[in-house]
C-alpha cells in the first residue's frame, strides 16, 4: 500500500542523479524493488561529436567543390626588389592587420586575441549543464546592469582609440542582447524565444565572429596604398 500523504510526480530532467525519477508498473507477480546501483559513466548518444562531424565532412566537401570549380587567386612570383603597397596578410590575418591600424602591436597581436580565446575556453564551465541557461533569465536586473556596463565601457575604450569599424559590429550584437534582455522564454514571438535561451558563451562568440568577419571584411576591401581607407568600386 502507498502512502497517501506523499505525493508522487514524475517529469523529465536533464539531471538524472540531482533528481531521479522511476515509475514502475507492480502486479500481483511482480515487486516495486529496483535492483541497480549508480554507476560512474553514464551511457549517453555523442549529439555534439555528431554533430561536429557532419559539419566537417559538408565542410571538406564544399572546399573540394570550390577548389575544382574556381582557381585560387594567387599573385605573380614575389619579387625581392618591389614591396607591394598595400603589404596585406593572408585573408585569415587580415583581421589582425586591421587592429594593428589602430593598436599597439603587443595589444592587437597578443593580448586581444589570447583574451578572447582565454574567455571562450573559461567561460563555458561556469555552467557544466548539458543545456546551458540563458543569459537574462535570473537575476535579470543585475545581469542587465552588467550589461549596460561592460557594453558602455567597450563602446568607449573604441570610440577613444578611433577603432570604428569594430564599433559598428560591437553595437549591433548590443543591440540583439538588448532584445533578448528584454524578451522572456515564454514570449510569443519564436525570436524572442530563441534569444532569450542563448547563454553567454554563445553572445561572446557571436561578438568574436562579427567582428573577426568584419575586420576581415574591411582589411580585404576597404585597404588601399598606406592602409588608407578606399572604396572597392573605385579601384
Amino acid at each position: 500500500m502507498s502512502d497517501p500523504s506523499k505525493d508522487f510526480v514524475t517529469g523529465v530532467d536533464s539531471n538524472a542523479r540531482k533528481s531521479p525519477r522511476r515509475v514502475a508498473f507492480v502486479t500481483r507477480r511482480t515487486s516495486p524493488q529496483v535492483k541497480i546501483s549508480d554507476e560512474d559513466v553514464i551511457q549517453s548518444f555523442p549529439e555534439v561529436l555528431f554533430r561536429a562531424g557532419t559539419a566537417v565532412m559538408v565542410l571538406s566537401i564544399a572546399l573540394v567543390w570550390i577548389a575544382l570549380l574556381w582557381n585560387a587567386p594567387l599573385e605573380g612570383i614575389a619579387d625581392p626588389t618591389h614591396t607591394p603597397n598595400p603589404a596585406k596578410a593572408p585573408w585569415y590575418f587580415l583581421g589582425l592587420q586591421e587592429m594593428l591600424h589602430y593598436f599597439p602591436p603587443v595589444v592587437a597581436g597578443v593580448l586581444v586575441p589570447a583574451l578572447v580565446i582565454i574567455a571562450l575556453i573559461v567561460i563555458p564551465y561556469f555552467n557544466i549543464n548539458v543545456e546551458a541557461e540563458g543569459l537574462f533569465v535570473k537575476d535579470r536586473s543585475r545581469r542587465q546592469r552588467i550589461f549596460y556596463l561592460v557594453a558602455g565601457a567597450l563602446s568607449v575604450f573604441l570610440v577613444l582609440f578611433h577603432v570604428y569599424v569594430a564599433l559598428a559590429p560591437t553595437l549591433i550584437v548590443a543591440a540583439v542582447m538588448l532584445l533578448a534582455a528584454r524578451s522572456s522564454l515564454d514570449s510569443p514571438a519564436p525570436l524572442g524565444r530563441y534569444l532569450a535561451s542563448k547563454p553567454l558563451s554563445f553572445w561572446i562568440m557571436t561578438w568574436f565572429l562579427v567582428e573577426l568577419v568584419v575586420l576581415t571584411a574591411v582589411g580585404t576591401f576597404f585597404r588601399g596604398p598606406g592602409w588608407s581607407w578606399v572604396w572597392p568600386w573605385r579601384g
